[in-house]
């Protein structure tokens, strides 16, 4: 999308995926899905790992819900076509405020997320009544990549902005990037898809944070018009 609309996309994954410490467990909760009266996936990622593990396909009686249109369409590609989406918004507390999430009492909850993360979601859906468990079908960790060739360009003038979709992401590149790099981070047009990782970028000392609306598609309206409104 960047490049048809006249950019470079220069990429540096700062996030790599893993199995999780623990499979058998995470098989163990996808063997017993039709005991659950909901499943959530969290994320693109929880979608793609938790698929792969599970042994069968997904049962037709058990509703799923995801964050967003980029986990609605990557649940489609695995033949899931009814999921249960926020109207507005694509985060946590955008899908708490669904309808169907509204009266959850005595009904069994399955997260399929990643190992550790935020609670909210839990947390809400526990205090609604619900019995909630986890299946953590990957860990995120940091790669090994070498940032010289990414600083230098950086130096050069030939880079103008940077998108960050995670906390966790923002601190692995910090890491990766270095004393060097980090100022030059500090230093670039941020762009990132939700408030608390702002606020995080914001403590690293960045100089310009902008949130852009949810998706792919927000992240592009948010570039382009920030460059329409800096074109030098």
């Amino acid at each position: 999308m960047i490049s048809e609309a006249g950019g470079q996309a220069v990429r540096f994954p700062a996030l790599a995926i893993a199995p999780p410490a623990d499979v058998d467990r995470a098989k163990e909760l996808l063997r017993s899905l039709q005991s659950f009266d909901l499943a959530v996936f969290v994320s693109v990622n929880a979608i793609d790992q938790g698929l792969a593990l599970l042994e069968s396909p997904w049962p037709a009686t058990v509703p799923v819900a995801a964050m967003g249109e980029g986990s609605a369409a990557a649940l489609h590609s695995y033949g899931i076509s009814k999921v249960i989406l926020p109207s507005c918004g694509a985060d946590t507390e955008a899908l708490l405020a669904s309808p169907e999430f509204e009266n959850l009492k005595d009904k069994r909850v399955l997260i399929l997320r990643g190992e550790g993360g935020r609670e909210v979601l839990a947390e809400t859906l526990r205090q609604r009544g619900a019995s909630v468990s986890y299946a953590e079908c990957y860990r995120r960790v940091r790669p090994s990549a070498d940032p010289a060739t990414i600083i230098a360009r950086w130096e050069g003038g030939d880079l103008h902005a940077v998108t960050v979709m995670s906390g966790e992401t923002l601190d692995n590149l910090q890491v990766m990037l270095g004393r060097r790099g980090q100022q030059l981070l500090r230093n670039t047009p941020l762009f990132v898809p939700h408030a608390s990782i702002a606020q995080r970028a914001e403590r690293a000392g960045a100089s310009e944070v902008i949130i852009t609306s949810p998706g792919d598609k927000g992240v592009m309206t948010s570039l382009c018009a920030w460059f329409s409104l800096h074109p030098h």
